[in-house]
């Protein structure tokens, strides 16, 4: 064979490495048998197994500066300005830029979709759900929408000064949203983020609950970019990596971002329940290890999909009419939503992928092999 004959047999090879590199989806944590909590997860473990719940992304790597994204979540396919959804923020820690806050807090509803960026693109990103819900016929006379945009910063890794994002994209991450599997890791507004001293991401997770309690679905989807001292299963797997918060060596590491929260459930719930049950995602946070520090802004948004206590926009009717959970009917639906945070969190690491980004800065992926012997050693895989 020729020199230009066997260069062009390598260059085929490493083509087709790179494809199935890029299509190889990594194992998640239940994958290899660390099981996170009591409940059964959902057909995909993620926030789109509540039903009619999407999720899309737009990922941009470009050179060697700019690694950012966006990810949009809607709670169910049309008009969501013309039905809205019963939904709540809770803030564990308030640095952050969310959009909307104070008109979820008064009326208790959202009536765009959720999307996920980054700090500095939160305005393009509102103007774009602006768009979005104008371009419906039957909001042709609406002059008031409340955007709903969560954002991390992920300016160790992407050159957020440039405000790559455009409302081009976010409108192409709705217009992606799809039931289903939901990639992981370093995708959508998780490109650039970093989490408990290791790349991190998007991760996502769900519970079922059984039958006689209701039978419903607790889905939640994560941007993880805060730090702490990683554990998984209770194992402190941080410390024994050498790599966690405070310790004062090298390994070190200073960043210290934020973790977006969204929690997706068909069970027919309350703004007030929809609060309860965001607040307990911190409890999930915190098993892993994260601390919601000064500079973490930790937030999380709860809808509740439920068809039959949809809010219309207008109405002949003066009244509200429909059945909500009962408070002493929540403890289970806690514990769904802890369960499926952590793992959510636990999953965005074990998908991530090490990154070099702005100013070489590299932030490399958890070390797989070596958590899992570690977690062999205390017993804690299957």
């Amino acid at each position: 064979m020729s020199n230009r004959g066997t260069m062009k047999y390598f260059l085929i090879i490493l083509i087709l490495m790179n494809i199935l590199n890029t299509n190889a989806q990594k194992q998640r944590a239940r994958d290899l048998g660390i099981q996170i909590g009591i409940l059964n997860t959902g057909k995909n473990n993620a926030v789109t197994d509540v039903p009619g719940v999407k999720v899309g992304h737009v990922t941009i790597v470009k050179g060697d500066s700019i690694n950012t994204g966006v990810t949009a979540i809607l709670p169910y396919s049309g008009n969501i300005f013309q039905n809205k959804v019963p939904a709540a923020i809770y803030i564990g820690n308030g640095f952050g830029k969310l959009t909307g806050y104070s008109q979820v807090e008064e009326l208790g509803n959202i009536e765009t979709p959720i999307i996920l960026t980054n700090t500095l693109s939160v305005p393009s990103a509102a103007d774009a759900l602006i768009d979005y819900t104008f371009q419906f016929p039957e909001n042709k006379n609406i002059k008031s929408v409340n955007p709903i945009v969560g954002e991390t910063n992920d300016g160790g890794l992407n050159d957020i000064r440039k405000k790559f994002i455009t409302k081009e994209h976010v409108l192409e991450a709705i217009a992606n949203a799809n039931t289903g599997v939901v990639k992981e890791g370093n995708v959508g507004a998780g490109t650039g983020t970093s989490c408990l001293g290791f790349k991190g991401g998007i991760g996502t997770s769900s519970r079922i609950l059984p039958e006689s309690r209701g039978g419903y679905t607790v889905g939640v989807l994560v941007q993880t970019n805060f730090g702490g001292i990683l554990q998984i299963n209770g194992v402190p797997v941080g410390i024994e990596l050498n790599r966690f918060k405070f310790k004062e060596i090298k390994q070190e590491y200073e960043e210290d971002g934020s973790c977006m929260i969204v929690i997706m459930t068909d069970a027919p719930l309350s703004p007030k329940n929809l609060k309860r049950l965001a607040s307990r995602a911190m409890f999930g946070i915190a098993k892993t290890g994260g601390i919601a520090s000064n500079s973490s802004g930790d937030f999380a948004i709860a809808v509740s999909t439920a068809e039959d206590i949809r809010i219309p926009y207008l109405s002949d009717s003066m009244f509200e009419e429909y059945r909500i959970l009962r408070n002493d009917r929540m403890d289970i639906l806690f514990e769904a939503v802890i369960e499926a945070t952590e793992e959510a969190i636990i999953n965005s690491l074990f998908a991530a992928e090490t990154m070099v980004g702005k100013g070489n800065v590299r932030v490399e992926s958890l070390p797989v092999e070596k958590t899992l012997e570690i977690l062999k050693k205390y017993n804690r895989v299957k």
